[in-house]
């Protein structure tokens, strides 16, 4: 249900003026000046990277992430970054804001963001931000609101057309189809050395990584479709348009000249000047045409597209009239063609469908439905398939997404191989499930859907990046300088101890070049090709390199997947490129973390479900919370997960090589991230401590630890410790292997609660049978 709108104290803004004016910024700044805010915001990357912006700034514990495709909501945030379609808007907050709302005549998207323009309030203040083509229209369809403009605070300046060796370094090609942005890579690569891509069918994992390699240097030049025209802020110093026409998904048509200057536009960021033109063997642009765009004037919009919100789901027949409704108002015009209306009539032509849409509760379910994006954007037909098969399984005996039949879906999209047109059809496909997952009401577990979904879009997001740069990047390291002007090959840096030629000789150098010796050395890339193994993480979760910070783990959507900010000496792109190696690197640490915990699609649904809560408690968990997955699990299934080395105790099923050493730290790392807790001197695994700590029983458990009296103890020496208890183990060998002297074990031994013992029938047993090492536990 929407909310009224806010009362008439609200003040209504529209900030308008052409690109490069600052808009965004001032409206974010504006937002956090109140105790709450919403923007709203035309793309999922551009709401992305303003959402990392603002969580940067105030932390990401105030500030919520929705889009189709993505929800992070913390328990209770003051701000609220989203696409335009999700905004919530029965949260009520002081301060609202739409960008780009020009889009009120967008053919196909404009009538959400004339819903928003007729009804989005804030308590206090809203603003719209936008184009000067609509203010005609929004003053007449709102009287009320006071119209504020913004100077661009750069000149545009139009050179003509140009061929391919004119093009000048930080230049970017705007082509309208992935075969003429291939085509223009290729031919860059071979001229220039490559140039980064930017499709909108990107994931904003793929889409920041080519960004990293634009905006730092290691390429001169983008080729992009028109994603980059909605607020994607590049360091673009000339815009070259490869053709005047695109496909709008009815039919080919000439671009207008209000949408050939928001591409325009993305040229000569803040202060500094840029230039557009046309790309040879493209048309030039007319005088007329080109004098609009250098000065910024364009004809009006004259209606703004609407659709009815207000529907009936009596039935079915009555919601596509409802959908049908003619416009209340002059100065506003039906929507024509939508996706999710056209998918609703043909649907409804099945006499099976009808019959299934039995009341207002199905029919509501229904359209909800009919709104999935066709993120594939392949026959219409197939996409209406797919919608009728997920309507059916919702009105099935189940009445929800059963996890076989999601599983059959999704897990056939975890596959990296293939060219880039496969793994982009992936990834949409991969868009189209996330989106589903985010329907809480329609699946069971749906928390592991958006993860499972999450992590294939990762997956085949790293893919997609790396084919990019093969296909359009020369990869070419021996420009690289190494030493100093002047200085001889070979030849020691000063303060460097180490010989060239070693193994960690071009990380001194890095060193060096932090400290200010060597600052022409091109530090970044030794940092960005560092192995793995380079890179230290410690139990706070700090990055460093030769114990050189350049980063540091925070909170993420998991424990298990953290994001990374890198150290504030970098910045632009050399921070973008080093915090695309840095998620490469935690991603890889905790892969190799839990390499023995990985998910068998062979493995029965108990053991799945052990391995799944034993990843999710970095390789331990309670035996009271896998109760029932024991139960169930059959003897080959305790086998193999023996031979995983996971062990099962008298409390705990653990992991016994990830409670200790470099493995206990790293748990510590992402545990003290996700939770904000400090575990001091228990992050470096100790077997015992009569010091720990001031931390919860939840909070020690996490980490693997049992408070005993006043001390704390780990969690296979506890096991240790009952076993040997049981076995009556000879007291020095026992203190041996807990690792405490024979006076002290007593006392440990009685701080044990009782009840701890596993109850077994007894049974005499030949002195030989038994066991004296320090592996506790018994198999599965």
């Amino acid at each position: 249900m929407l909310r009224a709108a806010a009362p008439l104290a609200s003040e209504l803004v529209a900030l308008l003026g052409p690109t490069n004016t600052g808009k965004t910024h001032h409206c974010i700044e504006r937002m956090l000046d109140h105790e709450s805010g919403m923007i709203g915001l035309p793309l999922r990357l551009l709401a992305r990277e303003v959402y990392d912006k603002v969580s940067a700034r105030i932390g990401q514990q105030r500030v919520a992430l929705i889009t189709g495709e993505e929800k992070r909501v913390p328990p209770r945030p003051d701000y609220w970054i989203c696409t335009v379609e999700a905004m919530p808007l029965d949260v009520e907050v002081d301060f609202l804001a739409v960008d780009e709302i020009q889009m009120i005549a967008h053919p196909s998207r404009g009538h959400v963001f004339t819903h928003r323009l007729l009804h989005a309030r804030g308590i206090r203040e809203t603003w719209f931000l936008g184009s000067h083509t609509a203010w005609r229209l929004i003053r007449h369809l709102v009287p009320t609101i006071k119209v504020n403009s913004k100077p661009r605070l750069s000149s545009l300046r139009h050179r003509g057309r140009l061929g391919l060796g004119q093009l000048p370094p930080r230049s970017a090609v705007v082509a309208f189809t992935s075969a003429q942005v291939y085509e223009m890579a290729e031919r860059i690569k071979h001229r220039r050395g490559g140039a980064a891509v930017v499709l909108g069918a990107l994931s904003p994992r793929t889409r920041n990584a080519q960004v990293a390699m634009y905006q730092s240097g290691e390429v001169d030049y983008l080729v992009a479709t028109d994603a980059i025209g909605m607020g994607l802020n590049m360091s673009v110093s000339h815009v070259a348009f490869h053709s005047l026409e695109k496909f709008d998904g009815r039919h080919c048509r000439a671009l207008s000249v209000p949408e050939l200057a928001q591409i325009a536009g993305r040229a000569g960021r803040h202060l500094n000047d840029g230039s557009f033109g046309t790309l040879a063997p493209c048309a030039p642009l007319s005088d007329d045409v080109a004098r609009a765009i250098e000065n910024h004037r364009f004809e009006s919009d004259r209606h703004a597209v609407w659709r009815n919100h207000d529907l009936n789901t009596d039935d079915l027949d009555a919601l596509i009239d409802s959908l049908h409704a003619p416009p209340p108002r002059p100065g506003l015009r039906s929507l024509a063609g939508a996706d999710d209306s056209n998918a609703l009539t043909s649907l409804a032509q099945r006499p099976w469908l009808r019959r299934a849409a039995n009341c207002r509760e199905r029919v509501d379910l229904l359209w909800q439905v009919c709104q999935i994006p066709d993120y594939r954007k392949l026959l219409p037909e197939a996409h209406v398939e797919l919608l009728g098969s997920i309507y059916a399984q919702l009105t099935g005996p189940g009445e929800c997404l059963g996890g076989r039949w999601l599983s059959e879906r999704i897990e056939r999209l975890d596959d990296d191989q293939g060219d880039i047109d496969t793994l982009l059809g992936r990834l949409a496909f991969t868009r189209t499930w996330t989106y589903v997952s985010h329907q809480t009401r329609w699946l069971q577990r749906a928390k592991h859907w958006q993860q499972r979904t999450r992590d294939i879009e990762d997956r085949l997001s790293d893919a997609l990046h790396e084919r990019l740069m093969q296909r359009f990047v020369e990869r070419r390291r021996g420009h690289l300088r190494t030493t100093q002007p002047g200085q001889r090959s070979g030849a020691r840096s000063a303060g460097s101890p180490i010989a060239p030629g070693h193994a960690f000789a071009s990380l001194m150098q890095l060193r060096d070049e932090l400290d200010g010796r060597t600052p022409q050395q091109p530090s970044i890339d030794i940092l960005v090709d560092a192995a793995h193994e380079c890179f230290t993480l410690d139990p706070q979760g700090r990055i460093a390199v030769e114990g050189t910070p350049v980063g540091v783990l925070r909170r993420g959507t998991s424990v298990l997947h953290p994001e990374v900010s890198v150290a504030s000496e970098f910045s632009g792109g050399d921070a973008l490129r080093l915090e695309r190696r840095l998620r490469a690197f935690a991603k890889d640490a905790v892969g190799q973390l839990l390499g023995n915990l990985a998910e068998d699609r062979d493995a029965s649904a108990p053991e799945r479900g052990l391995l799944y809560q034993l990843r999710a408690g970095l390789g331990l968990c309670t035996k009271v919370a896998a109760e029932t997955q024991l139960k169930s699990l059959s003897s080959e299934a305790r086998a193999r997960l023996t031979r995983r080395g996971i062990r099962t105790g008298r409390r705990f099923i653990y992991c016994p090589d990830l409670v200790q050493g470099d493995a206990m730290r790293m748990r510590a790392a992402l545990l003290s991230v996700y939770h904000s807790r400090n575990f001091g001197p228990l992050a470096e695994g100790p077997r015992s401590s009569s010091q720990p700590p001031r931390l919860s029983d939840a909070d020690l458990s996490g980490l693997g630890y049992v408070r005993v009296g006043s001390n704390v103890v780990r969690c296979d020496v506890l096991e240790t410790l009952l076993t040997a208890k049981e076995r009556a183990i000879d007291p020095t060998e026992m203190a041996a292997v807990i690792g405490c002297t024979t006076e002290e074990l007593p006392a440990l031994l009685a701080l044990i609660p009782k009840g701890t013992k596993r109850r077994r029938r007894r049974r005499k047993r030949h002195p030989n049978a038994q066991q004296t090492s320090g592996q506790s536990g018994s198999s599965m």
